[in-house]
């Protein structure tokens, strides 16, 4: 049966992917949130996004994690997507690298989102979207993105599901976001604002001290590429391990990775309205709010009792 499957998977070709980034320590959450059972049925956030992704035309579901839980997610979600739906579960190593790169020094952490991606070179051949693992977006917001690949025929123009600041801020402490400029639904500019707070009504960055707008549009890190993503993202990463400095602690984002390739011309970045709910876990005490709004949407009928039948 095994192998029957397998011959049907290498001859199908994929339309679209679902790239989840789950390879996250959750230092600030306390614990691997990925793997936190927030569902009426003790499902993962992570299932919630692959049932909507799979809903709207997703065939392939990727998930980058670490060496540890490879095995076990890999088992996990088998028991509960289709067969029919392609399932990789990939290991995001540190030594991962471009070919003569290297680094020196003890690294205990990969590289970042960008590597995190980079990690699916040669698995996915369709366009995809990414996401990470520990977030809700929104059925509407995977409707949007299915739509944009469907109807999109130029191989430079990604997308970016933008979500409103006010409504991505967490009630237990600061926050990490990257603040958009847009300018006809096109990506101008994305600021990455590493310590964001709520205080009163009055949304402010820590660490410049200025008052930000709640209306502005915020990345969530859910963003629609092509396979050119990997070719683009390669020379970024090498120029960023010819640097010494970055060989401990630092990473490459994907947000900085999308901001050269904008500035360089390679691509443009159009970004669509999410008209979703986003919540996620940044603080172990958002677990109530987001255990509550699941359990209320199942009560609404928006998933199904159980979620996997």
């Amino acid at each position: 049966m095994d192998m029957f499957k397998n011959i049907i998977f290498e001859l199908k070709i994929y339309c679209m992917t679902l790239l989840l980034m789950a390879a996250g320590n959750g230092s600030r959450y306390g614990k691997l949130k990925q793997f936190d059972e927030l569902g009426p049925n003790r499902e993962f956030l992570m299932e919630f996004s692959i049932y909507d992704a799979i809903n709207n035309g997703f065939d392939h579901i990727v998930v980058v994690t670490k060496n540890e839980n490879q095995i076990f997610l890999r088992n996990y979600l088998e028991k509960r997507i289709s067969v029919s739906v392609k399932l990789d579960v990939l290991i995001q190593k540190i030594d991962d690298i471009p070919l003569n790169s290297t680094y020196s020094g003890v690294r205990n952490k990969p590289w970042g989102t960008a590597h995190a991606v980079w990690t699916a070179r040669n698995i996915i051949k369709s366009p995809f979207v990414i996401i990470n693992a520990d977030d809700y977006y929104g059925q509407n917001a995977f409707k949007g993105a299915a739509n944009f690949i469907k109807n999109q025929n130029n191989d430079d123009c990604f997308g970016l599901v933008g979500y409103k600041l006010k409504d991505t801020l967490s009630e237990h402490g600061s926050v990490s976001r990257g603040v958009c400029t847009v300018k006809n639904n096109s990506l101008k500019t994305i600021i990455e604002r590493t310590k964001i707070t709520k205080k009163n009504e009055t949304i402010i960055d820590e660490e410049s001290g200025n008052i930000l707008d709640g209306e502005s549009t915020v990345s969530m890190n859910f963003w629609i590429c092509n396979p050119k993503i990997f070719e683009y993202t390669e020379p970024y990463f090498i120029s960023f391990l010819a640097d010494s400095k970055n060989h401990e602690k630092n990473e490459i984002y994907l947000p900085f990775v999308a901001q050269e390739m904008m500035r360089n011309g390679l691509i443009s970045v159009e970004v669509i309205n999410a008209q979703s709910e986003w919540f996620g876990i940044t603080y172990f005490k958002d677990k109530e709010i987001a255990v509550n709004t699941l359990e209320n949407l199942v009560k609404k009928g928006k998933y199904p009792a159980k979620l996997w039948s």
